[in-house]
C-alpha cells in the first residue's frame, strides 16, 4: 500500500505511523484522515504488531485541520453544505480509531500540536510531549469548531471551556503535563527514543492483558455515555462549520485571496493579541 500523506514503518512489535506533510505542519486534510484509517487497519491485521505509535515529520507533529479547502466552500450550495459534514465526519471516525483501537496507541508530539492535531493525541493511549511543544484549540478564533469532543474528558469541563472558549493556542508542554493532556514530558531529541521505550515496554506484556486493560479503561468512560456527547458535539460543530457569521465570512475571504497565513494573521490583529497563552495561576 502506497501513502501520499503519511509514513508507514515496522519496527519488531511496533508499527510507526509519520504524519508527512511537512511543508504544511502536518496539517491533516481528507487524504490524510482516509491514510490514518488505513495504515491503523493495517497494524491491526499484522499480528507482529503490539503498539502503534504516531508521530509527525518535519517542524511538528500537526498544525491541525488543513484550512485550504475552506477557500472552495459555498454555504450557499447545498452540495458544499453535505461535503463539508461527510469531511468532518470522516476526520472524527479517524481520532476514533486510535482511541478504538484493540492495540494500544501512542503519539510522540513535538513543536505544534494544535487542534485536529491535539485531538488526535488525545485519542492516542499515552502522549510523550517534547518540552517546546505548543498546545492549543484555537477554532472559535476564527468562526470554527471542535471536531472530537475529547478535552472535557481529559481536563474536565472547567479548563476545557477556558480552553475552548478563549480559543486558547499557547498551552506549554508544562501545562499540558499538569492538566492531564500528556503522560510524559521529554527533551525533543530524545523524544522517539523515549517513545520506542515505551512502546517496547507495554510489547512485552501480554497481548490479551493489555488489550482487556485498555478497553476496560475506555468503557469506564464510554458508560457515561461520552461517545453519545461526542456525536451530539460533531452535530453541533457541523452547524457551526455550515453556518456562516460575519467573522467567518471575512476571514474565508481573506483565505480565498490572500492565503493562510493573512488570514491568520488577520485574525490575530483582530483579536489584539497573537493567540492566548494560558496560565497556570495559584492563589
Amino acid at each position: 500500500m502506497t501513502f501520499e500523506t503519511i509514513r508507514y514503518e515496522t519496527e519488531g512489535p511496533i508499527a510507526w505511523i509519520t504524519l508527512n506533510r511537512p511543508e504544511k505542519l502536518n496539517a491533516i486534510d481528507t487524504v490524510m484522515a482516509g491514510e490514518l484509517m488505513a495504515a491503523t487497519d493495517r497494524a491491526q491485521l499484522d499480528d507482529e504488531v503490539r503498539v502503534v505509535v504516531v508521530k509527525g515529520e518535519g517542524r511538528a507533529f500537526s498544525a491541525g485541520l488543513d484550512l485550504e479547502p475552506r477557500v472552495q466552500q459555498d454555504l450557499e450550495n447545498p452540495q458544499d453544505v453535505e461535503r463539508v459534514k461527510a469531511e468532518l465526519g470522516k476526520h472524527f471516525d479517524m481520532i476514533l480509531r486510535f482511541w478504538d483501537s484493540p492495540k494500544p496507541t501512542i503519539a510522540a508530539v513535538h513543536t505544534y500540536c494544535i487542534g485536529a492535531g491535539l485531538e488526535l493525541a488525545l485519542a492516542c493511549d499515552l502522549t510523550i510531549a517534547a518540552h517546546d511543544c505548543r498546545f492549543g484549540a484555537p477554532e472559535v478564533l476564527y468562526g470554527s469548531g471542535v471536531v472530537t469532543l475529547l478535552l472535557p474528558y481529559f481536563c474536565g469541563p472547567k479548563r476545557a471551556k477556558e480552553i475552548l472558549l478563549t480559543g486558547a493556542d499557547r498551552i506549554s508542554t508544562e501545562q499540558a503535563l499538569a492538566w492531564g493532556l500528556v503522560n510524559r514530558a521529554v527533551q525533543e531529541k530524545n523524544l522517539v527514543k523515549r517513545a520506542r521505550e515505551l512502546a517496547l515496554e507495554i510489547a512485552r506484556n501480554d497481548r490479551l492483558a493489555v488489550q482487556i486493560a485498555k478497553q476496560s479503561i475506555n468503557a469506564s468512560m464510554e458508560i457515561g455515555s461520552m461517545r453519545d456527547a461526542l456525536k451530539h458535539a460533531l452535530d453541533l460543530g457541523m452547524v457551526l462549520e455550515t453556518t456562516e457569521t460575519p467573522a467567518s465570512r471575512e476571514f474565508d475571504e481573506i483565505l480565498r485571496t490572500e492565503g493562510v497565513h493573512a488570514a491568520l494573521e488577520w485574525r490575530e490583529d483582530k483579536l489584539g493579541h497573537h493567540g492566548r497563552v494560558m496560565r497556570h495561576e495559584i492563589g
